[in-house]
């Protein structure tokens, strides 16, 4: 089997965890920071806004069973692209909308996938299309961590309990079927 990567942040990295790592194709999903100056930087320093890093998630996927095209559909549906340095109540720098390429395939499928919603929006994208340059794993107590910490963090029942919820609805067909868990 012939894997790729992608790396996109889109707000907390629990959340944008937690919807891929539920997917068809996706063999796994790591928790991460990227964008950033500073090397292998803690939660703590990339929580400060000093370090330049958005939180991230980095992507192993089967392209045979899922397209990066269709990763790219998934990200913009399930967090707001139009919104600079926040995502519900996370703000700053760290929380940004962003695409960091490998290639330049995923460069230019992400730059027509902008142009194609752009319309759908009432306001402008404003998601970062960059050439990932370094992503760094974020602590292991970061690593699934909705599916460890969803019954006893109400932050999980709150914030991404709805986004799980958005994917089953929108895009069923694409869900592992172990993940298909009821509400």
């Amino acid at each position: 089997m012939k894997t790729e990567t992608a790396t996109f942040g889109g707000g907390c990295f629990w959340c944008t965890e937690a919807i891929f790592q539920r997917l068809k194709g996706v063999e796994t999903v790591s928790a991460g920071y990227a964008g950033g100056k500073r090397k292998n930087p803690s939660y703590e320093q990339v929580s400060s806004g000093a370090t330049g890093h958005a939180e991230t998630i980095q992507i192993t996927f089967d392209p045979s069973k899922i397209s990066y095209d269709k990763l790219l559909q998934i990200f913009f549906a399930t967090h707001d692209p139009t919104t600079m340095n926040r995502q519900g109540g996370d703000v700053g720098t760290q929380y940004r909308s962003v695409i960091f390429y490998h290639n330049a395939e995923q460069e230019n499928a992400t730059k027509k996938k902008i142009a194609e919603i752009s319309a759908n929006y009432s306001s402008k994208i404003v998601t970062e299309v960059l050439p990932l340059e370094n992503f760094y794993k974020a602590e292991d107590y970061h690593q699934d961590y909705y599916t460890q910490n969803r019954t006893v963090n109400p932050y999980c029942s709150a914030v991404i309990d709805p986004k799980v919820k958005k994917l089953l609805e929108r895009f069923n067909n694409d869900v592992k079927e172990e993940y298909k868990e009821s509400f």
